[in-house]
């Protein structure tokens, strides 16, 4: 008996041994020695390619699709151009501070430091709705797993691209969310537990698609309506951040801008940075859900939701079960 405890207390001083050699190992160790983000990831869908052009994929096997995958284009809508266009009071600088030899996780530190935060340069009270200025789309998970896919890592929200009218739009929020038309369709299957007004298809020249009505318990109240032009005289949208080093090293950008529409005026900026490349369990090394941001930031869920309620205040009196725009 005491013969068997000494070997197993020996193994687990060679378990621990062990242990504490892989915390000490940096990622450039267990990656390969100075190899980047970007290398990493270049590297992994390489080599996937090759094995998908010289092996039989079944149909229903989905492993090749991040090998057709590119990079997001910002400019490839009308919504994108716009918001790209948009001139801030505190635009990033040219000069990301990148320093040749920094690690990624000195890099992203940089960036935290002396570029991120939540710029509010003027509050609205009353605010009775609000018009989503871009919708996103959802992130596929090879999305997610892919470094250049998607535009903005940082501020994406799958919520936001899916169902984004319960979260802005009930008692103590906004009256209503206005948008332009999507082509995201109810599936049938939502029918008996939706109201009738969210399967309807857009009219011909209608140009908004705007919610209302939801009372925050009962998802049958929320209606939907569409129209020629939007109510809202405020809105947002939102932007990713490309300058040459940051996807390289693992970090993507991205910027929240509150507008007021009729004067033409930036109300509020939030800027953050989100690193991933890390991943040791996937094949590129990247997960956007699971990556590191600024530790002053914000990491709730519906921060989007709360961020422009600090800069656009919502009317007190909507916290009604009802509310309806008047065309």
């Amino acid at each position: 008996m005491r013969s068997r405890g000494i070997g197993m207390a020996m193994r687990l001083l060679v378990a621990v041994m062990v242990l504490e050699g892989m915390a000490g190992t940096s990622h450039a160790g267990l990656f390969g020695a100075d190899e980047t983000p970007g290398e990493r990831f270049r590297k992994a869908t390489a080599r996937e390619a090759e094995y998908c052009a010289t092996h039989k994929i079944k149909p229903t096997n989905r492993r090749c699709d991040i090998t057709t995958l590119q990079p997001a284009d910002p400019l490839a809508t009308e919504e994108g151009r716009f918001a790209h266009s948009i001139r801030i009071p505190n635009p990033v600088p040219a000069d990301s501070g990148y320093k040749p030899g920094m690690t990624p996780e000195q890099y992203f530190d940089h960036l935290c430091k002396t570029e991120a935060g939540e710029f509010i340069y003027k509050t609205v009270e009353d605010v009775e709705g609000l018009y989503m200025m871009r919708p996103r789309k959802g992130a596929t998970d090879f999305e997610l797993e892919h470094l250049y896919a998607l535009e903005d890592p940082y501020g994406h929200e799958n919520w936001e691209a899916t169902a984004p009218a319960p979260a802005f739009v009930h008692p103590g929020q906004y009256g209503f969310l206005e948008m332009p038309i999507t082509d995201r369709r109810e599936p049938d299957w939502r029918k008996k537990y939706v109201h009738s007004s969210l399967m309807v298809p857009p009219q011909p020249g209608a140009n908004i698609q705007r919610y209302f009505g939801y009372d925050g318990r009962n998802q049958k109240s929320l209606q939907k309506e569409y129209d020629v032009n939007r109510k809202s005289r405020h809105g947002y949208t939102w932007r990713g951040i490309t300058r040459p080093h940051d996807r390289e090293m693992g970090i993507a950008g991205g910027e929240l801008i509150v507008l007021d529409l009729e004067a033409n005026e930036v109300l509020a900026v939030r800027r953050g940075y989100i690193r991933s490349g890390d991943v040791r369990k996937n094949l590129t090394g990247v997960w956007w859900l699971g990556g590191h941001v600024c530790k002053s930031d914000s990491t709730r869920l519906f921060r989007t939701v709360e961020y422009i309620a600090q800069v656009l205040h919502p009317v007190p009196t909507q916290n009604k079960e009802t509310f309806h725009v008047t065309k």
